[in-house]
C-alpha cells in the first residue's frame, strides 16, 4: 500500500506517453540559417604541363609534345613517354621549338582544353656574353702584340 501511494503521487506530464503528438513548429522559425560566406575561396587545382611546340600551322592552336618519364611495366627502367596536346594560342605567338607551359582550363573546342603560356625565364648564375668577351684587366702584363707595336 505504501508503494501504490508513492506511484499515485507521481504525475505523468509528458503528453507523448499517452499517444499525443507534438504541436507543429516550422523548422525555419526554430533554426536560423547559417550565414552565407561573402567570398568563396578559389581552389586552383588545375593541371599544368610543360612541353615543346611541334606544330604551329593552325590558327590560334599549337600542338605541344609533353615528355615524361615513366617506369617500364616489366623491366622497371624509366623510359620516356611522349604525348601531344592541342593548346590554345590566342595571339599566335609561339613557333615550332618554343618551350611552353600548358594550363588546363575550360574546353575551347573538342580537343583543346589547355592554354599555352610562355615559360617564365629561369634565373641563371652564368656571366653574360659581354662579360666573357672582355680580356682580364688586372694582370698588368703587356701582351706580345702590344710589345711589337712599340
Amino acid at each position: 500500500m505504501l508503494l501504490t501511494s508513492q506511484f499515485k503521487s507521481l504525475s505523468l506530464t509528458n503528453p507523448f506517453l499517452h499517444g499525443a503528438t507534438a504541436p507543429f513548429k516550422p523548422a525555419a522559425a526554430s533554426i536560423a540559417p547559417p550565414p552565407a560566406p561573402s567570398v568563396v575561396p578559389v581552389i586552383k587545382a588545375m593541371r599544368t604541363l610543360q612541353g615543346r611546340v611541334v606544330c604551329a600551322t593552325s590558327d590560334k592552336t599549337v600542338a605541344v609534345e609533353v615528355t615524361r618519364l615513366a617506369p617500364h611495366p616489366k623491366y622497371k627502367r624509366r623510359v620516356r613517354k611522349k604525348k601531344k596536346y592541342q593548346a590554345h594560342d590566342p595571339l599566335n605567338q609561339f613557333k615550332v621549338g618554343d618551350v611552353v607551359q600548358l594550363e588546363k582550363g575550360r574546353p575551347v573546342s573538342k580537343n583543346k582544353t589547355f592554354w599555352a603560356v610562355p615559360v617564365p625565364p629561369r634565373p641563371s648564375s652564368k656571366p653574360k656574353a659581354d662579360e666573357e668577351a672582355a680580356p682580364p684587366q688586372g694582370l698588368g702584363i703587356p701582351l706580345e702584340s702590344e710589345l711589337k707595336q712599340v
